[in-house]
């Protein structure tokens, strides 16, 4: 069952990345259609796999990469299809979804069976400290699609006015029908909002993920913050986007500026959950499965 609901879960993801990049680009409603209920399908199957893993081991399934990485793509595809009912994102579906889709296939990849933990991750701090930090980086991801998205339209338009100071009558034709294409989607300040919005998902779900972290290795190691790799790279996520929000109250920062800030700090997001864990072998957090 938990095989079974993995690639079910895999499946939807894929059509559904598809038929939403397909409506990016022509705004078909038939495509969102079609592709909306299949990523609802992909998440509820992946919730459905973490809790057959849990029912059929009796073992926690977020304590190793695999586990981890499912609940990330989970909670991502979740936050994204929250937003898209609230806020009509569907237009970004392809892209949070193709790429939970990919992390999601990447964690198949360290599925080394169901053993359990090392002795200090038995603890009822698992079942907080980890979904709250994995859930603060499916908000991040989220966050990553939507400042890409605001960085795609302000240079496409800057580039638009610039062609259309110089265009031919046939050049200004492909013009018009370019910018009729970006006015089907949100407006920069709107983009800037939701991303926004997005991180103010995030970073207090990473504040309250850090913050057990520390209860939780004051219980296992005996002391609240010791520096440790993964310690360190997590608070310089919390920095990156404490001060994303908080230029994001200056006016002179809104826009371009906090959304190239937030595009770059997933890119620390991903060294801490990933870089850290497969490439820095030294530290508490050494935990190879």
């Amino acid at each position: 069952m938990d095989i079974v609901l993995m690639k079910l879960a895999l499946a939807a993801y894929a059509i559904a990345a598809l038929a939403l990049l397909a409506y990016f680009f022509t705004r078909q409603p038939a495509l969102r259609a079609f592709g909306a209920p299949l990523a609802v399908l992909g998440c509820a199957a992946q919730f459905a796999q973490l809790i057959a893993r849990f029912e059929i081991t009796g073992i926690w399934p977020l304590l190793n990469l695999y586990g981890s990485l499912s609940l990330f793509a989970a909670v991502a595809v979740l936050i994204f299809i929250i937003f898209a009912i609230r806020y009509d994102l569907w237009f970004a579906g392809g892209f949070v979804i193709a790429i939970a889709a990919l992390f999601l296939a990447y964690a198949t990849t360290w599925n080394e069976g169901t053993m359990p933990a090392v002795p200090s991750l038995q603890s009822y701090w698992a079942k907080i400290h980890v979904p709250l930090v994995v859930s603060s980086y499916g908000a991040f991801l989220v966050s990553f699609v939507l400042a890409g998205l605001y960085l795609v339209r302000y240079y496409v338009e800057r580039s638009l006015a610039k062609t259309a100071a110089m265009a031919t009558a046939g050049g200004q034709a492909s013009v018009a029908a370019t910018g009729g294409w970006l006015a089907s989607f949100p407006s920069l300040p709107q983009l800037d909002v939701l991303t926004y919005r997005a991180v103010a998902v995030g970073l207090p779900l990473l504040t309250l993920g850090i913050i057990t972290g520390a209860m939780w290795a004051h219980e296992a190691w005996g002391a609240y913050w010791q520096w440790d790799p993964k310690e360190t790279a997590a608070m310089s996520s919390w920095i990156a986007y404490a001060i994303y929000m908080h230029l994001h109250t200056r006016n002179a920062w809104r826009g371009m500026a906090s959304a190239w800030i937030c595009f770059a700090s997933f890119f620390v997001v991903l060294f801490t959950y990933l870089g850290v864990n497969i490439f820095i072998h030294a530290g508490l957090h050494a935990y190879q499965r």
